[in-house]
């Protein structure tokens, strides 16, 4: 923080209580407080400038920024839309606009906003950088290695300490086969950063990658550990005194187990087009299958997008919401069923009926007995992966902010929160109505052909060589899970990835022992 900043702070704090406090005033305070940690304070004066000006450019774009880092990403989009109806050549408004988009993961909106960046009259020269540094990420995870290295660059020049611009560079290295290069980049940047930031933390992420390619498994345990200790410290104020995500599943189990639903009727046959729910576990494979159906002509895919969320806030946030959802009669249900479906239209940005629809979704594991009562007649793809991957993976993967994210900032977390989500997933095949299908991650990735023919058999889909062609669907379409680019490369043989860390998860094999061996990965 600059010693302007604090100045002008104090300034204006003098003005304000004084009685004679602008706008502007109640602005450069409420920076001060946002850059000194105390987001409910700058919340608040954003707020107070809003009332004394309600076109205040400044003040929509801090609480944009506050509502930003706090997870309520449609509140900051909201913020962002207000600002620019004002000032439509905003250029930072436009930049935290494309974080906004970004940290949704709605690349192709988010890449239209650096570009408006670009497009503003004069923007100041570290708001260019940023971002030049923002479309550099979107190519490098898009595989655009021409167009990442021209934007990073052009990052630099403007900017020679942008993080995210080195970690564009360094992604790019990696993909090319280079990781001692990636980690040349990044190891002098991170020398000079003392603090928890996004920044290091990805910084620290790209590091990991890097040297789990260059096969020196302590190097990367120990980066994707400080990156995990830099998010949970990050992110320590919004969740504080929350419980853990896992305590949110065995909840839903609890209630499940104790749910009557004896009365449901039961699997209803497959519908025309079909209905089709791929989940699972976080990094199982999930976003692999989403996109070798997608492949098919007639198919539409949803990626992890809240197409239950009425659902979800009416039956799934107090204990006896579920046993009220169990004696719904259906009039009631249809309202249920309806949210649903305008929210995938919208998910798609189009209508949904007359397509085979592909909702893609490993934590809508969690609203299974949602999804039985609601949806008979879908058809529903449990992936499965050899735990240990699972767990590590979750474990390296940078993932965006969320309640379960937070879970996973540790393995011993991340452990608990797979055997929590493993006991309700389990609970629910016993005791719902549901058509399932088990799809082992390592059958998809090394008997490709007779696997996706089980599935399309089971899922009512015609088979086709499309099916092959999962890598150009997801160039064309566009991933925003943390497996874009495993995706993107083809069919690729993830398994076994977590022996070289063992001895790091010796401590939480306890935990995963018995689903090891339940799912047949104990030999």
């Amino acid at each position: 923080m600059s010693l302007d900043l604090e100045t002008a702070a104090r300034a204006a704090a003098a003005a304000l209580n004084a009685g004679r406090g602008t706008a502007a005033d109640c602005n450069t305070l409420g920076w001060y407080r946002a850059l000194s940690g105390d987001a409910a304070g700058a919340a608040a004066l954003f707020e107070r400038a809003l009332r004394m000006n309600p076109r205040e450019v400044e003040a929509m774009l801090g609480l944009a920024g506050l509502h930003r880092s706090a997870g309520r990403l449609r509140d900051a989009a909201l913020q962002c839309d207000a600002a620019l109806a004002v000032a439509p050549d905003h250029a930072e408004v436009w930049l935290e606009r494309a974080y906004v988009m970004a940290a949704g993961g709605v690349m192709d909106e988010a890449k239209r906003c650096y570009r408006a960046v670009l497009a503003c009259s004069s923007p100041p020269a570290m708001t260019r950088a940023a971002a030049d540094a923002g479309l550099a990420a979107i190519a490098a995870r898009d595989g655009e290695a021409e167009a990442g290295r021209h934007h990073a660059r052009a990052a630099l020049a403007g900017d020679p300490g942008n993080t995210a611009a080195l970690a564009a560079l360094a992604t790019i290295e990696l993909e090319a086969g280079e990781p001692q290069t990636a980690r040349d980049l990044v190891e002098p940047a991170l020398a000079r950063m003392e603090a928890p930031s996004p920044e290091r933390m990805e910084l620290l992420h790209a590091l990991g990658d890097a040297c789990n390619r260059l096969r020196d498994p302590a190097a990367a345990h120990a980066a994707y550990a400080r990156a995990k200790q830099d998010f949970a410290a990050i992110h320590a104020a919004t969740f504080a005194g929350r419980p853990p995500h896992r305590a949110f599943i065995a909840g839903i189990a609890d209630a499940l187990a104790a749910t009557d639903v004896s009365a449901w009727p039961g699997i209803a046959p497959p519908a025309s087009p079909p209905h089709i729910f791929v989940l699972g576990y976080p990094r199982s494979g999930n976003t692999l299958l989403e996109n070798v159906l997608a492949s098919l002509p007639g198919t539409a895919a949803i990626e992890e997008m809240p197409t239950l969320r009425e659902a979800d806030l009416a039956f799934l946030t107090e204990p006896a919401g579920l046993a009220r959802f169990a004696q719904l009669d259906d009039a009631a249900l249809a309202t249920y069923r309806s949210a649903y479906w305008q929210r995938a239209g919208q998910a798609l940005g189009r209508d949904p009926a007359g397509l085979a629809l592909v909702d893609m979704d490993p934590l809508k594991s969690i609203r299974l007995p949602l999804i039985a009562r609601l949806f008979p007649a879908a058809r529903i793809l449990l992936v499965r992966r050899d735990p240990r991957d699972v767990v590590w993976s979750c474990f390296r993967t940078s993932f965006a902010l969320s309640n379960a994210a937070m879970d996973f900032t540790t393995l011993e977390g991340a452990a608990l929160h797979y055997d929590a989500l493993m006991r309700l997933t389990e609970l629910a095949l016993a005791k719902l109505p549901m058509a399932v299908l088990e799809v082992p991650y390592h059958r998809m990735v090394q008997d490709f052909d007779a696997m996706t023919r089980e599935v399309c058999a089971f899922a009512g889909l015609a088979w086709s060589e499309d099916l092959r062609r999962f890598d150009r669907t997801a160039r064309e379409r566009g991933v925003s899970t943390a497996s874009a680019r495993q995706v993107r490369r083809g069919l690729f043989d993830g398994t076994r990835q977590w022996e070289p860390y063992a001895a790091y998860l010796e401590p939480v094999m306890p935990i995963l022992a018995p689903w090891i061996e339940k799912l047949g990965y104990a030999s």
